[in-house]
């Protein structure tokens, strides 16, 4: 599935490709509502009715992501509501053993996230990872999601790679098909980003369920 011969840099997705996605799911479907819920008298259905359209209507945006921006919005501090359901942080499978086997064969690695900066840092802080990494690249700081195509052109500004011979592995779609129309070459979808829902439709990518079907050897 992948020719890593071919291959100088791995550029990594973090939520749904490193991590469980369980976490975001359960933060924002769970959490979040409930939180609301207990802050504006509300039911819970009624806090969902609420929420869910606003969050539809911020998807593939920096908005999405931007914890300041839904503290704003929701009027709660959504980056301590974040810390209260860390415990459900975790590392997905071979995860670890991969990232070791990528190193061995002399590829960067470099972490491409929308997370927003106060997420990162309590996952990296949680999980550890930080230094599997050569490099983090956060949208927020490029001033655009992946979703975007012109997202890859600015990260080639701090983050030079050869698009012909770099390898993309995400859990979104829509971040896969920016990726395919600026060039890179390999791109791999994850069918399971979150351990405990449904298996995922890749589309027209070729796709992952664990790290064990690309371990380099």
């Amino acid at each position: 599935m992948v020719n890593w011969e071919n291959i100088c840099t791995v550029l990594l997705d973090m939520d749904g490709t490193l991590l469980d996605l369980h976490y975001d799911n359960h933060f924002w479907q769970v959490h979040v509502p409930q939180r609301f819920a207990e802050k504006n008298d509300l039911t819970l259905d009624a806090a969902k009715e609420d929420l869910f359209p606003r969050f539809r209507r911020a998807e593939g945006t920096l908005d999405w992501y931007c914890v300041d921006y839904w503290s704003r919005e929701l009027g709660m501090d959504i980056a301590q509501l974040k810390r209260e359901v860390a415990h459900l942080i975790s590392i997905r499978p071979h995860v670890i053993d991969f990232l070791g086997a990528v190193r061995a064969r002399g590829k960067r690695i470099v972490l491409v996230t929308n997370a927003h900066a106060k997420s990162l840092t309590l996952k990296l802080d949680c999980t550890k990872l930080g230094v599997e990494f050569d490099a983090i690249v956060c949208a927020h700081e490029l001033g655009m999601p992946k979703e975007h195509n012109e997202f890859w052109s600015r990260m080639q500004d701090i983050e030079s790679f050869d698009r012909r011979q770099t390898l993309l592995i995400d859990d979104s779609l829509p971040v896969l098909r920016s990726a395919r129309n600026y060039g890179i070459a390999q791109l791999l979808a994850v069918t399971n980003p979150d351990s405990r829902g449904p298996e995922k439709d890749a589309g027209d990518f070729a796709a992952i369920r664990s790290f064990l079907d690309i371990m380099p050897q």
